[in-house]
């Protein structure tokens, strides 16, 4: 093993068969296959590590040295900046890192860059966490609460915020007109968890969003979001 990775705990207990490469610790959830399909579109090496919640894998002090908040996403780049290792957690910080690494799918415009910017963090604070409180109240133990107005809270908040997003495509075929980020790659994956797993389309009216679907539609398309989402394999 190459003295990169050699002293992190988290690579005795996930012992890597290509420790020269980029180690991905995930699961296919939506904030596991941003980074995947990140890593596939950018064509870097990469060696991935399931981590799984049915054994509390998060929450293995191995995971929790590399990310203390025992949530995936997580990685170790045996070469970071500057030549040195670099352990980073947070989707979205992950995909920024990555996108500097190699120098794609974060425009070198200052103003779409910061466009990108905005976006990736309009999923982080706002898409991500009200999709998935939806995803609970809907399909997940929220479905059996007699008050139904936390459901309600989250079904509307998910219908604005696919209006948004909608009106936002309405007229471009990305989030960053013709340019296609990493603003994409974190928002599908949640939009496609919605319809998909969640099973949450007549709920929140999916129809009344077409162009959101034609958007979403294109990046399902895209054979780098194909590979992505299978991955780690279980």
């Amino acid at each position: 093993m190459t003295p990169a990775l050699l002293n992190h705990p988290i690579t005795a207990q996930w012992p890597p068969q290509h420790p020269e490469r980029l180690q991905l610790y995930s699961l296919a959830t939506p904030n596991g296959v941003k980074v995947s399909i990140a890593l596939e579109e950018m064509g870097l090496p990469y060696e991935a590590h399931t981590i799984r919640f049915e054994h509390n894998d998060q929450f293995h002090p191995a995971f929790l040295a590399l990310n203390p908040n025992n949530k995936i996403p997580a990685i170790l780049d045996p070469h970071g900046p500057g030549g040195q290792p670099l352990a980073l957690f947070e989707s979205g910080a992950i995909l920024i890192y990555l996108a500097e690494k190699t120098g794609q799918f974060l425009p070198a415009d200052p103003a779409q860059r910061y466009t990108t910017l905005q976006w990736l963090m309009w999923q982080m604070g706002g898409l991500g966490p009200m999709l998935g409180q939806l995803g609970f109240f809907h399909k997940f133990a929220g479905k059996d609460f007699e008050d139904k107005r936390p459901r309600d809270r989250y079904v509307n908040e998910a219908k604005r915020l696919l209006g948004v997003l909608d009106k936002h495509l309405s007229h471009q075929p990305w989030m960053v007109g013709d340019a296609y980020t990493i603003a994409d790659m974190a928002i599908f994956p949640w939009v496609r968890n919605l319809i998909g797993f969640y099973e949450a389309a007549e709920v929140v009216g999916w129809s009344d969003f077409p162009h959101v679907a034609r958007a979403l539609a294109a990046f399902l398309a895209r054979p780098a979001v194909q590979r992505g989402l299978e991955v780690p394999r279980a």
